[in-house]
């Protein structure tokens, strides 16, 4: 029966995108019917949020949606209609309810000539005892660097539940920035060629990432539960700003709300900045929003120093200062209060585990001192500059990269308090730095809670900004310098599973054998697991 429903979802429809690797934008203008395949989010025991694109010669379109117990559709659960129309760039986001928990179902759309989108198929979540259920987690996929070989090994799959991306979905770059045109794989063009700023922009390049048959292939096979983190809006965003948006292109708060307008529209999530998910009673998944609802600007260790004579008390002054500042905050003080009763009324509930996906590594990291002896003489001044300062910041007791959790050490403190406070068995999950890690998060050296944290699915990791280090040295000096850290893969790109069961999460990470070619191979995996009740790796 399963390969019979299999076959049936990977049919491609008749009309729309269909096999399209990356379009251009007259193709993406162009298309009608059902363009980017379907895809379903945000999943409740009973309920389950279905999306699809349709576009009509004329005007907005009426659009039927069923959802099946069996493929051939032979028993309906739900439905319903929606009106696709060029307000929502022909997106239609229906929840489908009064589903039964634990189950598997088949949905599809069909317009007014009974035309049928693709297949989907999706899953609610458990009620009551749970014995085990699998994550599989994403970051970072910029579409220019590779193909999405990740996606496409984990759409293959049948013992993964739900899957979770955790920011960086894609990039907002205008073509030959990041990547540039010698680093670009053939065949992977974005569109539109400028940064996105605009509404028309931000749509386009969703139209674009969509179109990636690996991509849809993953939302058609499985219920994915996501935010967005910097690059969905701009390079290091924060509530007030961002360091990849300047006075010239416009007013920030509109280019913010435009950019979470369109996410809103092109994927299977809900209006809601936070929200969690309850997984029977073996977990409740918490996803804030870490990026720009409450987050204070980044601090900048530059800045700070800039025409200090006295380098090592400067740095001091930094970081008993602004670094540690009480005021400042990743999440806003509404969030926080959010997350600590949600994690208590968890543990209260007799729930086995709290996870907390979320954007930004929490572990602290910093620059191997180490590294500063690695130094070539032909390595340009600039290089040289950061790493020796780097090196001195270290030292002195700070990290490097100011813009995770790191950047925010009170409010760090704060959340694994608030773990710690309510017997949370505190699972951590991270995307964003490109690379895999795995971290003992504690308080004051008392442990509270597990963090693994992904690697990307394309966009380059620390290994090619250190490029006179190996990776493997790199990795190991790197571990050897920051407590917390007991794990890390510095060059590969891939993605993570987490299985849960009621004793044990188990986080395995994947790395594809390349990128650069379409291939679903994989060229090595790492693994590491926690108990419960005891908050450290094994």
């Amino acid at each position: 029966m399963l390969r019979i429903d299999r076959r049936t979802l990977l049919k491609v429809g008749s009309f729309g995108l269909g096999g399209l690797a990356v379009p251009g934008a007259a193709q993406i203008a162009a298309a009608r019917g059902f363009t980017h395949n379907v895809a379903s989010g945000e999943p409740r025991s009973d309920s389950v949020m279905l999306w699809t694109r349709y576009v009509s010669s004329g005007g907005p379109a009426r659009l039927d949606w069923q959802v099946s117990e069996t493929g051939d559709f032979a028993r309906i659960a739900a439905g319903g209609s929606v009106t696709a129309a060029a307000e929502h760039d022909h997106c239609v986001k229906p929840v489908a309810q009064g589903l039964s928990p634990g189950r598997v179902y088949f949905y599809r759309f069909l317009d007014a000539q009974s035309r049928s989108s693709p297949v989907g198929r999706t899953r609610t979540l458990p009620e009551g005892p749970t014995a085990r259920f699998k994550l599989g987690v994403f970051s970072c996929s910029n579409l220019p660097f590779g193909w999405f070989n990740a996606y496409a090994h984990a759409a293959a799959r049948d013992d993964i539940d739900l899957m979770v991306h955790l920011g960086d979905y894609l990039y907002e770059y205008e073509r030959g920035k990041y990547p540039a045109a010698a680093e670009a794989v053939a065949r992977r063009v974005i569109e539109p060629a400028d940064e996105i700023i605009a509404l028309a922009d931000y749509r386009l390049r969703h139209a674009a990432y969509r179109a990636d048959p690996d991509l849809q292939r993953l939302h058609q096979l499985f219920p994915m539960v996501m935010m967005w983190d910097d690059h969905e809006l701009a390079n290091n965003a924060w509530m007030d700003g961002a360091e990849n948006h300047q006075a010239a292109e416009g007013d920030w708060p509109l280019r913010k709300a435009t950019a979470q307008r369109v996410y809103r529209e092109w994927l299977p999530v809900g209006d809601e900045a936070w929200q969690s998910y309850q997984i029977g009673d073996l977990a409740t998944l918490f996803r804030p929003e870490t990026r720009v609802t409450g987050r204070s600007e980044q601090l900048d260790l530059g800045r700070a120093l800039a025409g200090e004579e006295d380098l090592a008390a400067a740095l001091i002054r930094f970081r008993d200062g602004p670094w540690r500042d009480e005021s400042r905050s990743i999440m806003g003080a509404a969030q926080e209060r959010w997350l600590a009763e949600g994690m208590a009324d968890s543990v209260r509930s007799g729930t086995k585990w709290q996870l907390l996906a979320q954007q930004v590594i929490m572990g602290s990291v910093r620059l191997a001192p180490e590294i500063a002896g690695m130094l070539r003489p032909e390595s340009s001044e600039q290089i040289r500059r950061n790493v020796l300062a780097g090196a001195a910041a270290s030292r002195a007791g700070l990290p490097f990269n100011l813009d995770m959790w790191d950047g925010y050490p009170a409010a760090r403190d704060r959340l694994l308090r608030s773990a710690l406070d309510a017997d949370a068995n505190l699972v951590v999950l991270s995307g964003d730095s490109h690379n895999a890690w795995a971290f003992d998060l504690d308080l004051g050296g008392t442990p509270a809670g597990v963090e693994f944290a992904v690697q990307s699915v394309t966009s380059p990791g620390y290994e090619s900004y250190l490029t006179w280090v190996a990776p493997a040295d790199l990795a190991r000096v790197t571990v050897a310098a920051n407590p917390q850290l007991r794990w890390a893969d510095l060059s590969r790109r891939g993605y993570l599973t987490v299985e849960l069961t009621p004793e044990r999460v188990s986080g395995e990470w994947l790395f594809m054998d390349t990128i650069r070619e379409r291939s679903s191979a994989v060229g090595g995996r790492e693994t590491m697991s926690a108990a419960r009740g005891v908050n450290r790796l094994s």
